[in-house]
C-alpha cells in the first residue's frame, strides 16, 4: 500500500502532505490484552473487514470506502455546544463493519487503517496548524469488556500518522467520566443529551496542563470514532470548557446519517 496524500486546498493554491502506510505503524498502539488477537490478523491470512475478501485487513476497495472524503457533517439537530465536527465517510457499509470488527470483535489491527481515516479528517479540518487530539473517554465497563480503549488508541496512531507527515501534534488524554451512563443504543436524541448531561469532567490531575501548555499552540481537537446525535461530543466539550479551554473542532471517522440531515459541506 502506498502513502496517503493529504491535500489541502484553498484560493491560494494548494498544499500537499503525505501520510506513510499505516502497515509502518503495526504495534505502536497494541495494548498487552489485545497483543494475541492482532497477532492472528499478521500472522493469519486476514479477511477484509468491509467486504470479507481474503489477503488484507482492508482491501482497496473498502479502503477508498473507508477513507472517503473528510468533510464538515453535522449531525441534524445538533445539540447545543457541539463543535464542528469532521468526519472521513458516512457510518454505513464497509465503514460501519470495520468500526464494529475493532471494537467489538477483537480485530484491534484493524486500529491502523482507522487511524489513518482519523489522520486524513484532521488534516482536513485544520489545515497545517499544529493541533492538540483530545480523545473522548470510554465507559469503564466497556473498557473491561474490550480489554483496551478503542478511540485513544485510534488518536494515537492518528497523530502518529500526522507527525510524520510534518505536523505538530499532541494527544491529551484529559477527559474521564464521572458517572455511570446507560448504554446509548436505541435512545433518541433527547434521551442522549440527558444520558451524557455532566458526564464528562478533566481529571484534576491534569488541569495544569490544560491552557499553559497549549496557549497559542493550534485548536483543541475532540475525537471520537463515530457521530450520532452529537451528545457525546458536546458533552465533553461542556468539560473542557469548563475548564477554561476553547473547542473548535471535533473529528471522526464516520458520522451516522439521521432523518432530516443536510447534505455534508465539502473541507475542500
Amino acid at each position: 500500500m502506498g502513502w496517503f496524500p493529504l491535500r489541502r486546498e484553498g484560493g491560494c493554491g494548494c498544499d500537499e502532505w503525505f501520510l506513510p502506510p499505516w502497515e509502518g505503524f503495526v504495534g505502536a498502539a497494541w495494548h498487552r490484552g489485545a497483543v494475541p488477537t492482532a497477532l492472528l490478523d499478521l500472522v493469519l491470512p486476514p479477511r477484509c473487514a468491509g467486504c470479507g475478501v481474503p489477503g488484507a485487513l482492508v482491501c482497496p476497495r473498502c479502503a477508498a470506502e473507508l477513507h472517503g472524503r473528510p468533510a464538515c457533517r453535522m449531525p441534524v439537530p445538533s445539540p447545543p455546544g457541539l463543535p464542528e465536527c469532521w468526519s472521513a465517510t458516512d457510518y454505513t457499509g464497509a465503514a460501519r463493519r470495520a468500526i464494529i470488527a475493532y471494537k467489538e470483535r477483537g480485530r484491534t489491527a484493524l486500529a491502523h487503517p482507522l487511524a489513518g481515516a482519523l489522520a486524513l479528517t484532521v488534516a482536513a479540518a485544520v489545515g497545517g496548524r499544529p493541533v492538540t487530539l483530545v480523545p473522548v473517554p470510554s465507559a469503564r465497563p466497556a473498557l473491561r469488556r474490550r480489554g483496551h480503549d478503542p478511540v485513544t488508541r485510534l488518536a494515537v496512531l492518528a497523530a502518529g500518522y500526522l507527525r510524520a507527515a510534518g505536523w505538530p501534534v499532541t494527544v491529551a488524554k484529559i477527559l474521564a467520566q464521572r458517572r455511570r451512563v446507560a448504554d446509548q443504543a436505541g435512545l433518541s436524541s433527547p434521551q442522549r443529551a440527558e444520558n451524557l448531561s455532566l458526564a464528562f469532567r478533566v481529571t484534576a490531575a491534569r488541569k495544569g496542563a490544560l491552557p499553559g501548555s497549549w496557549g497559542g499552540a493550534g485548536p483543541i481537537v475532540l475525537v471520537d470514532d463515530i457521530v450520532t446525535s452529537g451528545a457525546t461530543l458536546a458533552e465533553a466539550a461542556r468539560a473542557l470548557r469548563e475548564a477554561g479551554v476553547a473547542v473548535p473542532l471535533a473529528a471522526t471517522i464516520a458520522a451516522t446519517r439521521r432523518r432530516g440531515q443536510s447534505p455534508s459541506r465539502d473541507g475542500g
